[in-house]
């Protein structure tokens, strides 16, 4: 069995994950490590079954005994580690959701209803890192990939709009907190019938400014 260490387990991105790779039965096939950035040496989650305290993920040489890392943990965790854990002469596969790597030559942007086949080629000719892709991205492809691949269409324009839960958990947590202060703040007038929407926006709007004008 392999040894695979999940970096940002806990995360937005990273729950999903361990929620799917626990319905899939995929820690049956592997020797999972799991790691903390801030509670290390706590205990470790017991997917698949097994037990164990969680490591530090700046440990380079806990990290060089692994096999392969998936890490969902973010760009600078990223930044900082993978250059040093392949300077050191790491071999291992690096499973990467954030961006910072998508660009590097000898990564392969993984979308495998999509891209299967570069996949492929890309292990039996021992690329060792592979990203995830942008979201809003990838769904696209993932439903108009088919035309790509039969030329049929010429160029794309996409707008989108970035939502909280790309900022991970913690923005989803920090807008849900500013949700319920709105609330509050005008509580009182939404259990009048009688009060004047008007008021209650321009409370909102007014709560809403000063609090962003704070955060500059």
């Amino acid at each position: 069995m392999k040894n695979v260490g999940f970096i940002g387990w806990r995360g937005m991105v990273g729950s999903v994950l361990m929620q799917r790779m626990v319905e899939e039965r995929d820690f049956d096939a592997i020797r999972p490590v799991f790691f903390s950035t801030s509670q290390l040496g706590q205990a470790a989650p017991s997917f698949g079954g097994t037990t164990g305290t969680l490591q530090d993920a700046y440990d380079l040489e806990a990290l060089k005994a692994l096999d392969i890392i998936v890490t969902c943990q973010g760009g600078d965790y990223t930044n900082e580690i993978y250059p040093k854990l392949r300077e050191s002469g790491w071999q291992g596969y690096w499973i990467d959701a954030a961006s910072s790597l998508r660009m590097k030559d000898d990564a392969i942007i993984i979308l495998d209803p999509v891209n299967q086949g570069v996949i492929t080629d890309g292990l039996n000719n021992g690329v060792k890192t592979f990203v995830g892709g942008n979201c809003t991205v990838s769904l696209m492809l993932m439903s108009l990939g088919g035309l790509f691949a039969q030329d049929l269409v010429e160029w794309v324009s996409v707008a989108t709009y970035q939502a909280a839960s790309g900022g991970g958990a913690r923005h989803m947590r920090e807008l849900l907190t500013q949700m319920g202060q709105l609330h509050q703040s005008v509580a009182t007038e939404l259990a009048n019938p009688a009060s004047a929407i008007l008021d209650i926006e321009r409370k909102v709007t007014e709560l809403t400014r000063r609090r962003r004008t704070a955060g500059r």
